[in-house]
């Protein structure tokens, strides 16, 4: 039923599959260039430390549990 049904239908598109195999050895042409060393910078070093900063100093203020109507979100 599910088995080889003889020579493919449809055709293939060469681009994709060229952006296909550039997609899968991305890390054999990937370099370092101003673009990528500011990216990295901000996802590996900058938006953790500013989390991390927030979570810091709101912890304990909040409690999300049964609040009632009325009550405030705030416990400070």
């Amino acid at each position: 039923m599910a088995g080889d049904h003889g020579p493919q239908v449809l055709r293939t598109d060469p681009g994709l599959i060229k952006w296909y195999h550039m997609h899968m050895n991305r890390y054999k042409y990937f370099r370092w260039t101003p673009r990528t060393v500011k990216l990295t910078f901000w996802y590996v070093f900058a938006v953790p430390t500013a989390m991390g900063y927030l979570a810091y100093k709101t912890e304990g203020k909040y409690n999300m549990r049964v609040k009632r109507r009325g009550d405030t979100v705030l416990e400070f």
